[in-house]
Parts: structure tokens; sequence; C-alpha cells
């Protein structure tokens, strides 16, 4: 057993702080946070569901508080962050492009994110698509005509759509900014002047174990086999990294209740004596998104807090539990439900069909109040002039919130 010893409160909060999620942020957001926040993320998880507040917004706004979207955009055109097959895909520091560049160069091993077919097949177009970028400057995919329908009745993706995504993974192109949510793509070559090949690529072998530096550093209190999925590493000689880190001091061997032999970065050490006395307390109420990286490791969701989450927006309807989209509520360190929930943008209206409470959590007046401020505050910042909640437990929500309209239970 490990000298270090922490509750499995403790273990939750280091990696919540390690997040950014322990606490309400102390200032309001400014443009350079969305970087910051990022880099402390290691990778933000895109997604294109619109049901509510667009993913990678919502994952910013549980950490930042309220900001306007067009930031993340604005930062991306400016060049701090780039787009990449990582998680899935995701933004990511551009500073990070020496970490992707080996998967771009070998892209016939990223699966179903290239088809080699497509690309050998249509080589003479897609030759015609570099030029015509080179000559003509950055394009999108609805800068081309649409095909006709296929033969079974639905639109298919245009042939340059196609073309676009197997340059984007083959590292030939690259995402320079975003128009409606749209990928505006450039050359690489332009992109990364400076960049070589020969002389700046990295070894597999050295990436890979930058990624998991990352990971552990995002994570902040992490086993093993969490490390990996980061990135979407296959790690067989993850146990020898994580002996030389600890001898370098990376990391540090603690043993948590419930979990047992688990590591934790060197960076939260300052919060570790703390976190040991339970004096590192969690005061955010905050809504979160199915992608966050809190979250999206689901096997960790479960083991760290007792957390079942399943994405159901691909479920047929009447096999849901929960919801089309449903939000993760976080609560003073714990995951203490979910939420299903539509923004309907005409109207200003955020209609909660349903609230759900973990079994086993107590309706406090502090949890009440918690996540009625939680929600409100995610209605408010997505221009919500009011929210109408449809269903909830007898026991939540009786005092009704201004500006709510709660249906009877």
């Amino acid at each position: 057993m490990s000298e270090v010893t922490l509750s499995l409160t403790a273990a939750r909060h280091l990696h919540l702080a390690a997040q950014g999620l322990l606490k309400k942020p102390r200032r309001r957001p400014k443009p350079g946070d969305i970087l910051s926040t990022i880099q402390r993320m290691s990778l933000l998880q895109i997604d294109t569901i619109n049901v509510v507040a667009r993913s990678p917004w919502l994952v910013l706004f549980s950490r930042l508080g309220s900001f306007p979207s067009q930031w993340l955009d604005e930062a991306l055109n400016r060049g701090e962050l780039m787009e990449y097959w990582a998680h899935e895909a995701c933004f990511l520091p551009r500073s990070d492009f020496s970490l992707m560049r080996h998967r771009m160069l070998s892209p016939d091993k990223m699966g179903w994110k290239y088809r080699k077919e497509w690309m050998v097949e249509h080589a003479a177009e897609i030759e015609l698509l570099i030029e015509h970028i080179q000559q003509n400057g950055p394009v999108r995919s609805a800068d081309f005509e649409h095909p006709r329908k296929g033969a079974n009745g639905w639109w298919e993706w245009k042939p340059h759509k196609r073309h676009l995504e197997g340059l984007f993974t083959a590292g030939k192109v690259m995402v320079i900014g975003r128009h409606n949510f749209q990928r505006i793509y450039d050359l690489t070559s332009r992109v990364m002047p400076h960049w070589n090949d020969e002389r700046d690529l990295l070894a597999q072998e050295q990436a890979e174990e930058l990624m998991l530096q990352n990971s552990a550093r995002s994570l902040g209190i992490f086993r093993g086999q969490w490390l990996a999925d980061y990135y979407r590493l296959r790690q067989p000689l993850l146990p020898v990294l994580l002996a030389r880190w600890q001898e370098e001091g990376l990391i540090i061997p603690v043993d948590v209740e419930g979990l047992g032999a688990m590591w934790l970065h060197a960076d939260l050490q300052p919060l570790l004596e703390d976190a040991q006395a339970g004096k590192l307390t969690a005061t955010r109420s905050v809504v979160l998104s199915p992608f966050d990286p809190v979250v999206w490791d689901r096997k960790r969701a479960e083991q760290l807090f007792d957390f079942t989450y399943r994405l159901e927006c691909y479920t047929p309807a009447p096999k849901r539990q929960f919801g089309y989209f449903v939000l993760p509520l976080l609560h003073q360190g714990k995951l203490v439900g979910r939420m299903d929930s539509k923004m309907h943008r005409k109207t200003g209206v955020l209609e909660i069909f349903a609230v759900y409470l973990q079994d086993g959590v107590r309706v406090s007046q502090t949890l009440e109040k918690g996540l009625m401020q939680a929600i409100s505050d995610f209605a408010c910042w997505q221009g919500a002039g009011s929210v109408v909640l449809n269903h909830r437990p007898a026991e939540l929500f009786n005092a009704q919130p201004k500006g709510w309209e709660i249906e009877a239970v």
C-alpha cells in the first residue's frame, strides 16, 4: 500500500481541481481563457448536436462561466488552436501539432476516419482540389455543388466533403476556422510554413509519451488504464512508463478508498495536504456536457463517481432510459443527477423534459439551491428568457424560482 492515502471524496476533488471544475471562477472570463482552459484539459471534444449549446461551448462554459461562444472560433482563427483526431475529433492547442503529426502521416492506421480506397479512386479530383486551394485560398465543403440524390433516396455526402475529410486526416489540410460551425480548410503547408517533417517530426513513441503525460496532468489523479483512453492510445508498456515517471518525480503513488492504488500528478502536490485533511472543498454546481472529459470515459466515471452514463441520442426513442441528449449535473464534487433538455431558440425557452437524481442522493436546501443556480445560469448563458420544467423528483424544486414554469408532480 502507498504511504499516501486518500478518501474517495478527496480523489474526486483532486480530479476536479485538475479539470478546473472544483470551484466557481473568481473573475469574469477573458478571450485568452479559451486557450488556457483547453491547455488545462489538453483536449476539447467536438460534437455537432445542437439541441442545447454545442458541446465544446458547454464544456468551456462549465469552467469559465458565461462567455461569448464566438471566442472559440476567434481562438481558432488566431491560430491558437487546431483540430484533429485526439480523443475523438477535438480542438487542441496548435502547439501540440507535433504530437499529432505521426498520425497524419500514417492515415491508414486511423480506421474509419480515412478511406484509402476513396482517396486512390479519386486521386485526380483530389489533386485538382489541392491546386484550387493553393490558387484560391481556404475552402469549405459548402463551396462546392451538391450531387443528386443517391439511389436510396437520401442526399449523399458531397464528393468534395469526403475529399476534404480525407485530406484532413492525412494532414494535407488543416482547419483554420469555422463558419456556422462548418470547417474552413487551408493547406497545412500554408498554415504551418515553418514545420519540416524531416527536422521536426517526433517518433511515435516519443509523441505518445507526451500525450500520456498530458493525460496524467489533465486527469490529475488516475489509474493506469484511464490514462491511454484520453488520446485513444494503446499502451502495453504503460507500467514501465509509470515506474520511470515515479522515479523522475512526475507522479506520486497514492491509495484511494475503494479504488486502491492510483497515481497523482506532481502538479497537484500543493493540494495534497489539504486533500488528506478534508480541507480541499468543492463548491461548484454546474451542468456538464456528455462529452466533458470528466464523463467521456464512461468506465472512469463509474469507478470514480459511481455515475453510469450512456449517450442515448442514437437509441430508438422507446428504448431510451433518460432521454435524447442528457446532461450530467455536478454538485459540490459529486455527479448527483442528469437532465434531458432542449433550447427553443425562437421562443427563448429552455425546456427541461426531466431531471433525474442519482439513487441515494438526498435533497437538501444546499443541493436544491446549487442545482437551481446551475440550471438558471445555463439557461441565461443560452439567452433563455424562461425555463419550463416538465418532470422532476417530487421533493425537488417545490419553491418555484423566478422565470421558471414547473409542472405539478
